[in-house]
């Protein structure tokens, strides 16, 4: 009992100057909103601008996608662990 309670102690110590990191969404909505400061000066660095910003919303898509595949990944493997203990 005592060592767990050391081990929990040790592992609340350690973790307390952690901060949690950014999510992917995160990462994505900075990036949106450097783009959509950014000011083009030519035609062509408009072009590249709205280019740059199709290209993050199709990434936000295939993001969404693929956090929705794996929380359903995760419910498929807690309920085939469920079963295995059953």
């Amino acid at each position: 009992m005592r060592d767990l309670l050391n081990k929990i102690t040790k592992n609340f110590i350690l973790g307390e100057g952690k901060s949690p990191s950014p999510s992917l969404f995160t990462y994505i909505q900075s990036l949106n909103e450097t783009l959509s400061n950014i000011r083009a000066r030519t035609q062509t660095d408009a072009r590249r601008l709205s280019m740059a910003k199709e290209h993050l919303k199709e990434i936000k898509k295939g993001a969404k996608r693929l956090y929705e595949e794996v929380q359903l990944l995760e419910e498929r493997l807690s309920i085939l662990e469920e079963n295995k203990k059953d």
